[in-house]
């Protein structure tokens, strides 16, 4: 399998790269990164740079065709499946799921009190809501907050929004901590490193859900 950890994780939080390149291992699962990986082009697609972003994709489709994908990032595993043709991609939360379920990852069970973010890309837009919630529950006691699943409000991160509208987005990612902390939750765990980044705060710890799974799971402790 190819992990394609993506610009978010690979550059700004690499704790998110880190913490999924362990629980592969610790799974046994034989897998490879790219020395040389290139953003997926989600960006420049969802800003109306379609050449640059067509460009990307085909330099990218020569390298990632025929590859087995495992996607840190929402955005890039929306942009891989429905923007490129005929790749073989699947979220680490789809991953993380099955694994565990197959005995491959050991679990400690803990009785505490979590919330979940959907992202966009792979809730709405990918129709992934069970299978992070399934890792979550395997670990600790899922609140949902009052907007989940199709629902679920925007971080605002994504879309150029963060870069072109700042003070928007931090509207935005205040709304959504608002609604976090009303579950009376210390924690938060999203699947995507744009959400993870847009929602960090001083008042709730968020973490991404390899990060969660690492650190409550008790893959940390073996």
């Amino acid at each position: 399998m190819l992990y394609f950890r993506g610009c978010t994780a690979r550059e700004k939080q690499t704790g998110i790269s880190q913490a999924t390149e362990r629980l592969l291992k610790e799974a046994g699962v034989d897998f490879r990164i790219l020395d040389d990986e290139k953003c997926c082009g989600s960006v420049l697609l969802r800003t109306g740079f379609l050449k640059e972003a067509e460009e990307q994709i085909r330099r990218n489709t020569d390298v990632l065709k025929g590859e087995k994908i495992i996607t840190s990032c929402a955005g890039c595993y929306k942009t891989l499946r429905d923007d490129y043709e005929g790749l073989d991609v699947i979220h680490i939360s789809q991953l993380l799921d099955k694994l565990i379920k197959e005995g491959k990852i050991k679990i400690s069970k803990k009785d505490f009190d979590v919330t979940y973010h959907d992202s966009c890309h792979l809730g709405r837009h990918g129709g992934v809501f069970d299978e992070p919630r399934e890792v979550i529950k395997s670990v600790a006691n899922l609140i949902e907050m009052e907007n989940n699943r199709e629902s679920s409000l925007c971080c605002g991160a994504g879309g150029g929004v963060k870069s072109a509208y700042p003070e928007i987005a931090n509207q935005m990612a205040e709304l959504r901590i608002n609604q976090a902390k009303q579950t009376g939750c210390s924690t938060l765990v999203t699947p995507c490193p744009f959400c993870k980044l847009n929602l960090e705060n001083d008042d709730m710890e968020v973490l991404d859900l390899t990060e969660f799974l690492v650190k409550y799971g008790g893959v940390d402790e073996s």
